[in-house]
């Protein structure tokens, strides 16, 4: 039953994942985190979410704008080992919570009012770089660093590939930071871990292929609908 759970858990991750360039750990965690603890669970969810961002990055690679992500990669590698250091010290089901809340509030006003999707003109490198924050910080917290980026990205009226380019290489490259400084924890990486990921892996690339097949298939004002829908579906699955 838990190779079954499993299975259905990342195929619905890289699905979604595949699909929209972010959210994987939503959509997995919502199953994983009901039958294996959080310190077998986080783990596998960082290396799944590597593996489907790498195989669904080719298809936007070329849209990929350095000059933007470069600002946003710098933010995160700040943010992220900040809240990785905090979680050590605080409970995090409040940061959780909040905001969890905070997405669904936002993903509803936009589905609501969607003429004000691109009214957000700001940017540049420190921008981005705040932003980048952000998504790094909030990732350490609530392993969903593309949240922030995927919101301002959003707010900006970026079209889906560009969005895609500016928001899997930054959750990309979280996530591989996040496993290395995890490495160094005695423990995380053992035997079931490299065993969940072996019977993971078919079953993920899998749904992965299909989120991708979707992708090609939307325009941008329904990829924009979906990917509100996934932020507010998030929100509720955190504050769970």
């Amino acid at each position: 039953m838990d190779h079954l759970a499993l299975a259905t858990a990342v195929f619905l991750g890289g699905l979604v994942s595949g699909f929209s360039g972010f959210a994987f750990s939503a959509a997995a965690g919502a199953i994983l985190l009901h039958f294996l603890p959080p310190m077998q669970a986080i783990p596998l969810m960082m290396i799944c979410s590597v593996v489907t961002q790498a195989t669904s990055m080719l298809m936007v690679r070329k849209f990929v704008v350095w000059s933007d992500l470069l600002p946003l990669l710098i933010g995160g590698a700040i943010g992220l080992p900040i809240a990785l250091f905090l979680l050590t010290l605080m409970e995090p089901t409040v940061f959780r919570i909040a905001f969890g809340i905070f997405l669904v509030g936002y993903a509803l006003f936009m589905l609501c009012r969607p003429a004000l999707a691109a009214a957000c003109s700001i940017g540049g490198p420190t921008v981005n770089s705040i932003v980048g924050f952000g998504g790094g910080f909030v990732g350490g917290l609530t392993a969903m660093p593309g949240a922030l980026p995927v919101i301002w990205c959003e707010l900006r009226g970026i079209p889906k590939e560009r969005q895609r380019a500016m928001v899997q290489p930054f959750i990309l490259l979280m996530q591989i930071f996040a496993i290395l400084m995890l490495s160094l924890s005695p423990g995380a990486i053992n035997r079931e871990l490299v065993s969940n990921i072996a019977l993971a892996i078919p079953a993920l690339m899998t749904g992965t292929l299909f989120g991708m097949a979707l992708f090609g298939r939307v325009d941008d004002r329904k990829f924009r609908i979906a990917v509100l829908v996934l932020l507010l579906v998030s929100g509720c699955l955190m504050i769970r």
